[in-house]
């Protein structure tokens, strides 16, 4: 068994009360790999939840207690992480690229996922100084800006079996679930279910950063008949928003990494009608979990069949592909490669023979 640490960002809790990706991912992964039998400490904000051994970092996510200069505490953190090293065998940082300084050529076995979106020219000259860390991207699509880093792997994101249960859509509703960004593009939600003629119930936060674009250019769509704007909703609200929905509706206009509502939506056996854009084609196999679409008109065709795909059929691609014990057992994999590169080699010495 191996003795992992897990370092999550200290915006959120682990997992999140309310809206949070990576956060949750970090839950789900650190419980399911305490199922498996392993040894893990998670280095995360004081209000986490968590079957794991916590070191507590601050009391409270910072989203909630909005410091000042929330870097200190994630130096902080490394400093605690990097003080401990002799505990695990390996470490598994979630906070980009934050601890490079601190891991380059030391003696220390780490795995980086990166969550975020990787077409930022500044990431270049970060990533060719430190291009012997090992990272992991949870899509292909996402890696394509930064070729030069030294990826190992793929893993896609996973959900608890047990967390989202099959729904039958009866709410004769599509929804919107997020957060309220330009590159999200709850208008085109909006406008395709306007012209579907359906009403469409939208689930999502606003950031500080995009209240500005909320008020000039989307709240006064928000006005209109069929729409119900909601807010940012919890997770049993969540739940019940998907399982009743006839479908999603995920028309974003950016590289989406990943899009973990895609996944929420699967296991709740509502099928997907998303643009085609980054990670889509990865997770959404188009006419059999929903549509994959390039523009409006598309999505209103597709809204317009979208009885004929199988929920049963979501439900199953869910279990198959997207669970939170396959992911578990994927970074496994990743984890041993790292911590015994020996076997690796043997193994490849054994297959030449």
């Amino acid at each position: 068994m191996l003795r992992i640490a897990q370092i999550a960002p200290l915006y959120e809790s682990v997992p999140p009360k309310l809206y949070g990706g990576t956060e949750r991912v970090v839950a789900y992964l650190t419980d399911e790999l305490m199922n498996q039998g392993h040894h893990v400490t998670l280095f995360a904000s004081g209000d986490s939840t968590t079957k794991a051994r916590l070191i507590p970092i601050c009391d409270r996510a910072l989203r909630l207690s909005n410091p000042l200069d929330p870097l200190a505490y994630h130096i902080l953190q490394l400093q605690e992480v990097f003080e401990r090293i002799d505990e695990f065998d390996i470490l598994h940082f979630h906070t980009d690229y934050l601890h490079f300084p601190f891991s380059y050529n030391r003696d220390v076995t780490t795995i980086t996922t990166l969550h975020g979106r990787l077409d930022i020219e500044d990431l270049v000259p970060i990533y060719k100084k430190f291009r012997e860390i090992p990272v992991v991207s949870i899509s292909n699509a996402q890696r394509e800006p930064l070729p030069i880093a030294n990826w190992i792997g793929t893993v896609q994101h996973g959900l608890p079996a047990d967390l989202y249960h099959q729904g039958e859509g009866k709410g004769n509703y599509v929804v919107f679930l997020g957060r309220i960004s330009p590159e999200k593009r709850v208008d085109r939600a909006i406008e395709i279910a306007r012209q579907a003629g359906v009403d469409i119930k939208i689930g999502a936060k606003i950031d500080k950063a995009d209240q500005s674009y909320y008020d000039k250019e989307m709240k006064h769509l928000f006005s209109q008949p069929h729409v119900d704007f909601l807010g940012e909703v919890g997770e049993s609200e969540k739940t019940e928003l998907l399982q009743n929905a006839i479908a999603l509706l995920f028309p974003i206009d950016w590289r989406e990494p990943f899009g973990m509502v895609l996944i929420e939506a699967l296991a709740c056996a509502t099928p997907v009608i998303a643009f085609n854009r980054g990670s889509v084609p990865e997770i959404i196999s188009n006419g059999k979990t929903g549509y994959i679409v390039e523009n409006i008109s598309e999505a209103v065709a597709a809204l317009q069949r979208i009885r004929e795909i199988s929920r049963d059929e979501c439900r199953k691609t869910f279990e198959n592909r997207f669970s939170a014990t396959i992911m578990a057992k994927n970074y496994l994999r990743l984890y041993e490669m790292l911590v015994h590169p020996e076997k690796k080699r043997l193994s490849a010495i054994s297959s030449n023979e």
